[in-house]
């Protein structure tokens, strides 16, 4: 699953620096694939769906800090356990049931957002 920040955030700052993959933004910051990832260009999601990993992206959200989706891996092949849910003061940081996504498959997307 990725995780999700709920609406109990505080916009405290203290997961965005915590992501390998630089899948957490601030309020209404647009985003793009490309940002700190090996990804430039037209390429494909892992689901197959063709994107340009350079264009810009509406934010997820206007009033707190978001996480996109397809970049989070749930810190899958850099450490442990989610790092923006260890340092999150209020626990706001917590697994989308939206998106479940195997071990394997975190992996791959960390494999593809970092070109290994």
């Amino acid at each position: 699953m990725a995780i999700i920040i709920t609406d109990e955030c505080i916009n405290c700052d203290a997961c965005l620096a915590e992501c390998p993959n630089n899948a957490i933004y601030e309020p209404a910051q647009e985003w793009a694939y490309a940002d700190e990832t090996a990804l430039s260009g037209i390429t494909n999601l892992p689901n197959g769906e063709e994107i340009d990993a350079d264009a810009m992206n509406e934010p997820i959200s206007e009033d707190f800090y978001f996480i996109v989706p397809d970049k989070c891996t749930e810190c899958k092949g850099f450490h442990d356990e989610p790092q923006c849910a260890s340092v999150c003061p209020v626990d706001c940081c917590i697994l989308d049931e939206n998106y479940v996504e195997s071990e394997e498959a975190l992996l791959e997307k960390k494999a593809w957002l970092h070109a290994e």
